[in-house]
């Protein structure tokens, strides 16, 4: 099993404030990303991402965001398998401390 590429809620939070422009992706349910999603974030519900697997850029890295860091490292693990670049957010949505949206 490859190692999965992450990234911590504070470096992903100092790239945004810097502006670089990244590929975020909110992999949580409807119910959860109502309480708010990092700006510019897309949201494609976890079971949606296999359907949805030919909107992503195998030359683009995407950063994936769940609740907790475990379902977005699940998607990462599916898609690295696929060929896709991915970093998972350790510690999801209850870690970040930046703005929501």
């Amino acid at each position: 099993m490859s190692q999965i590429e992450t990234i911590t809620t504070e470096e992903l939070q100092k790239k945004l404030e810097a502006g670089e422009k990244l590929a975020l992706v909110d992999v949580r349910e409807d119910e959860e990303v109502a309480s708010g999603m990092i700006p510019g974030a897309k949201h494609i519900r976890m079971g949606d991402i296999p359907a949805n697997q030919d909107s992503f850029n195998k030359d683009t890295e995407y950063i994936f965001i769940c609740r907790s860091g475990s379902r977005s490292h699940n998607v990462c693990h599916y898609l690295q398998e696929q060929g896709y670049k991915v970093r998972n957010m350790v510690g999801g949505m209850m870690s970040w401390e930046g703005e929501v949206e």
